[in-house]
This record gives C-alpha cells, sequence and structure tokens, in this order.
C-alpha cells in the first residue's frame, strides 16, 4: 500500500513519477558504480571508501514537501541517486575529479567545488560535488533510453573533510542558524586545524616520493655512501641485485640450482651489524666476499647439495662479519633468530658454524 505523505498534487505527481522510475535508477545506480569502481582500479588511487545509496521515498517526500515548488519534474531533483568518493588527499580529489569528467557527462551549472567558496571569516569543510549523467557512448539500453537522461550527484572528498562533515552533521550545526559567537570561534578553529593537516599530508606524501626518487637516483648510480640505509634504501639497492655473483660463485660448488628467497628480513641485521648507509654495505661485502666464499666451499665441498636459496650468499657475509668481530656462536645464532624466528635448531646451526669457521684463515689472522 502507497503511504501518504501530504503532498499537494504537485508533489504527489513527482512523487508518483519517483516510484515509476525507481527501477531505471536502480539501473544507473549500478552502471554508475561499476564505472566509477573500474575507474578507480585503473588509476591506482588508494581511497578511504566509496558508498552510493538511492534517496528512500519518505526522504524524498520530506524534500518536496519542503521545495517542491521548486522541481518542475522529477529529473529536476539530481540527487535522487548519489555516489561519494573519499580519498586521503586533496590531489587525489582532483585526480578523481579530472577522471569523472572524462567518463560522464558534467553539468557545470549546477556542480560546484565547495572547497573554494569559503571566506576568511567563514568556516565549514565541504567537498567537489558533479551533477553527472551517462552518455550513450558509455552504456546504453535500449529498453531504458531515458537512463541517460537522468542526473546523479557525485561528491568527492578527503577523509578529514567527510570526518568534518559527518562531525557537523552529527551536532546539527547549521551556519544559517543564529549560534553563541564562541561556538563559531571553536569550530572556525577546528576547520583550519583540519585544513592544515589536509595540506600538511600532501606536502609530506610529496616531500617523500621526491625523497624516494631521488634515493632510486643515488643507488642506480652507485652513489651509496650518500644513502641512509631503511627499508625503502635497501629494497631500491636489492634491485640491483648485489649479492648475484657471490650466489654463483657459492652454487657453482656444488653445481646448486639457486631458488628466490627473501632478503628484506636481513635489514634488521645489518642494522644491528651497526650498517648505516648503503656504502657501509657495500663495503662489509666487499671486505668480506672471499671468507664468506671460504665457509660456503668448507661447509659444501664434501656435500651434493643441489638447491641453494639466493640468501646464502648474505648470510654468510653477515655470519663472517660477526665471527671476525667476536660475536662467536651467540651472534650468529641472533642472526639465525631474527631471520628465521627463534628455534631449537638456530643454536645448533650456530655452533657447527663458529666451530667450522674456527679452521678457516680468517679466523686465525
Amino acid at each position: 500500500m502507497e503511504e501518504y505523505y501530504g503532498l499537494d498534487l504537485h508533489g504527489q505527481l513527482i512523487l508518483d513519477e519517483y516510484r515509476e522510475r525507481l527501477p531505471v535508477y536502480r539501473i544507473l545506480q549500478e552502471v554508475a558504480v561499476r564505472q566509477l569502481s573500474d575507474m578507480m582500479a585503473q588509476c591506482g588511487i588508494t581511497l578511504n571508501f566509496m558508498e552510493s545509496r538511492l534517496k528512500e521515498e519518505a526522504s524524498l517526500a520530506g524534500k518536496l514537501r519542503r521545495k517542491g515548488s521548486k522541481y518542475q519534474k522529477l529529473s529536476d531533483i539530481t540527487d535522487i541517486f548519489g555516489a561519494r568518493i573519499i580519498a586521503f588527499y586533496n590531489e587525489d580529489v582532483d585526480r578523481i575529479a579530472s577522471m569523472a569528467e572524462t567518463l560522464f557527462e558534467i553539468d557545470w551549472a549546477n556542480s560546484v567545488d565547495k572547497r573554494k567558496m569559503h571566506q576568511v571569516t567563514s568556516f565549514g569543510y565541504n567537498s567537489l560535488h558533479y551533477i553527472c549523467r551517462i552518455p550513450p557512448t558509455l552504456f546504453c539500453d535500449p529498453s531504458h533510453p531515458e537512463l541517460n537522461e537522468l542526473y546523479f550527484e557525485l561528491q568527492m572528498r578527503t577523509a578529514l573533510q567527510h570526518v568534518w562533515s559527518a562531525i557537523q552533521h552529527d551536532i546539527g550545526y547549521k551556519t544559517d542558524i543564529e549560534t553563541p559567537n564562541e561556538y563559531h570561534r571553536d569550530l572556525g578553529r577546528l576547520a583550519g586545524m583540519l585544513e592544515l593537516a589536509d595540506m600538511e599530508f600532501s606536502r609530506i606524501r610529496t616531500s617523500i616520493a621526491n625523497y624516494r626518487r631521488r634515493v632510486q637516483r643515488l643507488v642506480q648510480s652507485h652513489q651509496l655512501e650518500e644513502v641512509l640505509l631503511d627499508g625503502d634504501t635497501f629494497r631500491s639497492y636489492l634491485d640491483l641485485r648485489p649479492f648475484d655473483k657471490l650466489n654463483q660463485q657459492i652454487a657453482a660448488i656444488t653445481q646448486a640450482e639457486l631458488h628466490p628467497a627473501p632478503l628484506m628480513p636481513y635489514l634488521k641485521v645489518l642494522k644491528t651489524m651497526k650498517m648505516q648507509t648503503l656504502g657501509d654495505v657495500e663495503r662489509m661485502m666487499q671486505q668480506n666476499y672471499e671468507d664468506a666464499y671460504q665457509l660456503a666451499l668448507y661447509q659444501l665441498g664434501s656435500t651434493d647439495i643441489d638447491i641453494l636459496a639466493e640468501t646464502i650468499g648474505l648470510q654468510n657475509l653477515c655470519v663472517v662479519y660477526i665471527l671476525k668481530a667476536g660475536g662467536g656462536w651467540l651472534g650468529v645464532k641472533t642472526v639465525f633468530d631474527m631471520v628465521n624466528g627463534a628455534n631449537p635448531n638456530n643454536e645448533i646451526m650456530a655452533k657447527m658454524i663458529a666451530e667450522q669457521a674456527q679452521r678457516l684463515s680468517f679466523m686465525n689472522k
């Protein structure tokens, strides 16, 4: 049974049209959300979230009661279907908007960038609103040609802008309602802090991206002394495959096959060994290369091992460095614990390797 909302005849006609066209709006929602999701997947922007909704009948009726005379027909109401995309950074909002412009037809006369509407004495934290429709070139349903004439609202904002909007809504604050100046000042300060935070997050992200590009250039040009050792720089260093030569030389002892294995766990080991730059790591490799190979030769020379992990070279470099520094089997065990996790076998292996190393020249200099 259809509910009666106390509308005048004009409002009731629009509500009847809404009921009739609701299935088409559902198709519009499905198509628009699919296109937006594909667009987000292709652009690689990390979102906070994306959501969509169809205006409920009771909500529409309330709108028609308040300002139904503003609309001649249902299609004049552009927020029957609405989608919202929440990104983390202002520049990502701009990118999303640019892509939406290539995807949909935008009604520029009714679209608004509320981010640019603030006066010096005003406050409020808003979003970018586009009024869109789906062009026939993007999607066309011959059974529902009117779908391409229906507008919908696309809101784009940052996560902090969304938080501000949600808080404003929760406390029921409206700028057109008379409130004491103290509340204006308090909310104005908070709005300014959030806006500054948005700008700072973007600035920091850009600075980090520039730092990573600089590090990659330094690593590629082998200017390793200038590069501090951290997760990003070590990953870039590993892309150069610096331990391949030693790995291949060790594998040749028994004609073993090298299998890929992660080297990032050794970052913690290198940090423990007081390596501060990639230059320190490179120097450690050069100074201990022959001894790491001699240790592997002693370990593998009398075996027929035919599979080795690609960690073998770096592992032996670290072991040799620690033994030469006087770390003994306990130091070697610490390496195994950090890389493989605590395990009783680590102590057995560490003691065996420390004993083997005592027979080699680098421990008897």
